[in-house]
């Protein structure tokens, strides 16, 4: 019997290797695959202004890597004792406003440097609804009317738990996202036109805009990125939405919340996105590197035993000898523990 409905994932053209570099974008799901790809010794780097949700704040925090943006604390505002970016998540917030600049612009400075050397973009969308700062935030003390003043619409990332009175929220037009994700990417191939994207939608269910206006939402976010993928050969898609949402469906591939996809369900995402889009000798050395961390990953209940110093002896040759054949790798941390014998 069949209990699961089919899904045929077309391979990309060009799939990602070992020796490229890639860029992750977007929400939370965004760090599902990026931890999983940096665990397995992939060149990435993850969310360079923090966990993002919407185009808009994908589009501007991309435009403002390739531009090497540097803030400056008119960028900033201050709420409860702690200075605060609109345009960055909360790790990026401090008590001192030149130690939050610093953080900021140092990222800004390693997105710039590594996206002009990047192969590939994984950007991935979680919803249509933007925020954009009210009349309300701009008569704040705490919070001055700064992206207003520069003629930017006042749309913020992050809210930083601010009152939701500081806040207009709306749903993005179809063609306002195609509109804005369009110009961001000829704007990524312009700056590096060896780049990739592929894009995905986030399966995690935004509930506190409610089930129906989520729905509507992550239809926005297909219909736009589909628009997108059809016209040209460096877009593409993966459908992590659809492998959750039509191919799992069940509440057991959820956490407690009923929102986030498990490990399970994670696991299973993963699986399906290296078998397309990423190339089947990158796929075999993905083995080898897995049992090498898994094996890094051991805390030895009896550390001075001749057993554990045989486990770490046997596990540095082969560390070692994974090295030798593959120098792009990075397994510093590997060696290190292993060479404890």
């Amino acid at each position: 019997m069949q209990f699961q409905l089919p899904i045929e994932i077309m391979a990309l053209p060009k799939r990602i290797s070992y020796q490229e570099k890639i860029l992750l974008m977007g929400s939370c799901f965004t760090e599902h695959i990026g931890d999983e790809l940096e665990e397995l010794k992939f060149r990435v780097l993850q969310n360079p202004n923090g966990i993002l949700f919407d185009p808009s704040s994908v589009c501007r925090s991309l435009i403002s890597y390739i531009q090497n943006r540097q803030y400056t604390e008119a960028d900033l505002f201050l709420l409860n004792e702690v200075w605060h970016s609109w345009q960055h998540h909360s790790r990026f917030s401090n008590i001192n406003a030149k130690e939050c600049l610093r953080i900021i612009n140092e990222s800004q400075n390693r997105a710039h440097t590594f996206l002009n050397e990047a192969d590939w973009i994984i950007i991935t969308l979680g919803t249509s609804f933007s925020y954009c700062l009210s009349d309300l935030a701009g008569s704040s003390k705490a919070s001055p009317s700064i992206f207003m003043e520069k003629g930017q619409g006042g749309e913020v990332a992050n809210c930083h738990r601010a009152p939701a009175q500081w806040f207009n929220k709306q749903l993005l037009e179809i063609d306002e996202i195609i509109t804005m994700l369009e110009d961001c990417c000829q704007r990524l191939l312009k700056f590096n036109p060896k780049l990739n994207i592929i894009f995905t939608i986030s399966p995690v269910r935004h509930i506190r805009d409610g089930i129906i206006e989520n729905n509507r939402s992550k239809a926005r976010l297909i219909e736009a990125v589909h628009n997108l993928v059809n016209k040209s050969d460096h877009l593409h898609y993966f459908p992590a939405y659809e492998l959750l949402i039509d191919v799992l469906r069940d509440y057991r591939f959820y956490d407690i919340d009923l929102v986030h996809p498990n490990y399970m369900a994670t696991e299973f995402v993963l699986d399906k996105f290296a078998e397309a889009c990423i190339d089947p000798e990158a796929q075999q050395l993905m083995q080898e590197i897995k049992k090498i961390v898994i094996a890094g990953n051991h805390k030895a209940f009896q550390p001075e035993t001749n057993a554990h110093r045989q486990f770490l002896l046997l596990h540095f040759e082969k560390t070692k000898a994974l090295q030798t054949k593959y120098p792009f790798l990075d397994l510093k941390k590997e060696l290190a523990y292993f060479s404890r014998s």
